[in-house]
């Protein structure tokens, strides 16, 4: 066997030549913010210690307001530093440091962090948070910022609708604007504003409501049945919204040209005179383009002549009266008595009373369906004296004058009780709402009645309430003499000229004996 041994040489070579460069200064990081300038709490700051790359890798240490021990130390040369207060600003440092021992760079030049307050961003819709579907709603995002920076805006919406649920939109401009809102649009809107990569508190949320439909509804006050000459207010109001409606005025479906058209939706006829009378309906709008309500239900305004030659009589004299008593009305006229129809307005028609004697009527058996408008019409169909009458199921009616109460006259309550018909002892009495007397004998009196005591009034005792009553007070006032000559002249020519032969000379003999008696005082104050 024979064994071959060979013989390896190794050939040893030097290594590449690495340069080692020892500087006489220790290096200095520089430190950046990002973004620069203010801080806004709610927000991060990231801070960059930046060293040169070509001096290897290094670990950051990071150091606020003073140089303390308590140091944090970081692989990579960024912090982020989370804004959570005012305090969190202030003076930052950092330096570099490697190896084992370490060996540390020269601290950074020092950083303020300037903090302010975010400011907190203001949400504001038009036309209303509760809209309408059709309408236009623009929703605008408004921030309080000093300087000129721009902000762009991010807006959240947490809808009912699935497909809404926490959408997330933005837009470089502070409104959204949605063209026609539908039911799915309902939700709460919240918006922020940003600048770079910070950003303002978030507003408080809007609720924003969209119904299917506006209707408007008109109501009268103090009631729809008046004399000429006396005040009446239409009200219009869309139900679920007040703001920003104007309103249109029809009657008997013509356009009012004079309508109210303030956002308050009121519309006064004062005085009131006969030509006013009419259905009157009401429609609301707002916005640009405009949205239009339906129109309102019908209100019928009555106004009926003033004559003092035709009266209604109302037995009992009273207002209110109890359901299954009876009740007779009739018409009178100094002139023609046979010339007048008792008629009545309630919640289904107008119609002439029923059971008639002659020109009056009598209703035996009231019901609460008889409640309403009562007046005299002439068979040419003037309408004379209207008043309310009103039928209660219940225990306790208010008995008040049927007639309006003269300015400066005593107005008088009873509270009375069904049972007895008699004046309830400890009744309280309330007008428009709020209690203004209470009484141990069940009447109110008021001495010396004025126009501030119109109003709504009714009375409450321990056996029940009764229904409201509208006060009405009349200002005493004198006939005008016009209105005399022309009642004279339509009556007689000769009657009209006799009346001013005769006023003539009353004139006369009232001048006569002005004179004697300027004359004896200045004779008296001679003889002195």
């Amino acid at each position: 066997m024979c064994i071959a041994v060979v013989n390896t040489v190794v050939e040893e070579r030097d290594s590449d030549a690495v340069t080692l460069t020892v500087s006489d200064l220790k290096s200095k990081p520089e430190l950046t913010p990002d973004p620069a300038g203010a801080a806004l709490t709610g927000n991060t700051v990231t801070l960059t210690c930046r060293m040169d790359p070509s001096t290897g890798n290094w670990d950051s240490y990071w150091y606020k307001h003073t140089l303390n021990p308590e140091t944090e130390k970081k692989k990579t040369n960024s912090y982020s530093l989370k804004i959570d207060s005012v305090s969190d600003g202030g003076q930052y440092w950092c330096r570099a440091g490697r190896g084992k021992p370490v060996y540390y760079t020269q601290y950074s030049d020092a950083l303020w962090v300037n903090v302010t307050v975010s400011p907190k961003a203001v949400l504001t819709v038009r036309p209303d948070e509760r809209v309408f579907r059709g309408e236009t709603v623009t929703l605008r995002c408004d921030i309080k910022w000093g300087g000129d920076t721009e902000w762009t805006y991010r807006w959240e919406i947490e809808g009912t609708n699935n497909q809404y649920k926490n959408t997330v939109s933005r837009t470089s401009t502070q409104e959204l604007s949605i063209s026609s809102v539908d039911l799915s649009h309902s939700g709460k809107y919240t918006c922020t504003g940003q600048i770079h990569t910070q950003s303002s508190q978030r507003s408080d949320a809007v609720t924003l409501t969209v119904s299917a439909e506006a209707q408007a509804s008109v109501r009268v006050s103090p009631q729809p049945w008046l004399t000429e000459g006396e005040s009446v207010t239409l009200i219009c109001e869309v139900s679920g919204s007040s703001k920003g409606w104007t309103f249109s005025w029809f009657r008997d479906h013509d356009h009012l040209s004079d309508s109210s058209r303030g956002a308050g939706g009121s519309y006064t006829l004062s005085p009131a005179a006969l030509q006013h009378t009419g259905v009157y309906t009401c429609r609301a709008e707002r916005g640009r383009p405009a949205y239009y309500t339906h129109n309102s239900s019908s209100q019928t305004l009555w106004i009926t002549g003033v004559s003092a030659s035709v009266s209604l009589v109302i037995n009992p004299s009273r207002s209110q009266h109890f359901s299954s008593d009876s009740l007779s009305l009739s018409c009178e006229d100094q002139s023609n008595s046979t010339g007048w129809t008792v008629r009545r307005y309630t919640d289904k028609d107008t119609q002439t009373c029923a059971k008639r004697t002659g020109s009056g009527c009598v209703m035996d058996s009231l019901s609460t369906s008889d409640t309403g408008v009562y007046w005299c019409e002439s068979e040419s169909g003037e309408k004379r004296h209207p008043r309310n009458i009103t039928i209660h199921d219940g225990e306790v009616i208010l008995e008040s004058s049927v007639d309006p109460v003269i300015e400066g006259e005593t107005l008088t309550l009873h509270c009375l009780h069904r049972s007895t018909n008699s004046p309830i002892l400890s009744a309280d009495f309330y007008k428009d709402g709020s209690l203004i007397q209470n009484q141990t004998t069940g009447e109110m009196n008021i001495t010396t009645v004025s126009k501030s005591h119109e109003g709504f009034y009714y009375c409450k005792t321990e056996r029940g309430q009764s229904l409201h009553s509208w006060i009405s007070v009349r200002v005493r006032g004198q006939i005008s003499v016009l209105k005399i000559l022309s009642f004279l002249l339509a009556a007689s020519p000769h009657l009209l000229a006799t009346v001013v032969l005769l006023y003539k000379c009353y004139r006369a003999r009232v001048s006569s004996a002005e004179d004697q008696s300027q004359y004896a005082v200045t004779e008296e104050e001679t003889s002195i």
